[in-house]
């Protein structure tokens, strides 16, 4: 059964940086594509940010565009969001998510394996 627990999160001002992490376990995380997702209340968990199992290419929403970055440490088994200027529109719980074998990367559908959630908070 495969594994994800987040950290990082919290409450930051408007320009603000945080990061947050998804440790994979048991497999490595270079052997799954992976995606974060960020979900607010009322609201349908959207896509953020998708990195493919082969290195290269990384896939962003356009409302994240240029201020995201998602990467992952093969040695680590962990997946990473870096978050930087960021706004009061980010406001969310942010998920990881694994293996998206049964559709598009961009929807939450696909997932198999989903961590348990990590709030961000930004205020003006």
């Amino acid at each position: 059964q495969v594994q994800l627990v987040q950290s990082g999160g919290g409450s930051v001002q408007a320009g603000g940086s945080l990061r947050l992490s998804c440790a994979v376990s048991p497999r490595t995380v270079r052997t799954y594509s992976m995606g974060w997702f960020r979900q607010t209340p009322g609201m349908e968990r959207e896509y953020v940010a998708y990195i493919p199992w082969a290195a290269g290419a990384t896939f962003y929403a356009d409302s994240v565009k240029g201020r995201f970055t998602i990467s992952r440490d093969n040695a680590k088994n962990t997946l990473y969001l870096q978050m930087n200027s960021l706004k009061p529109e980010d406001t969310a719980v942010y998920y990881c998510a694994a293996d998206p074998v049964s559709g598009p990367y961009y929807s939450r559908e696909s997932y198999n394996y989903w961590g348990q959630g990590t709030q961000v908070t930004v205020s003006s």
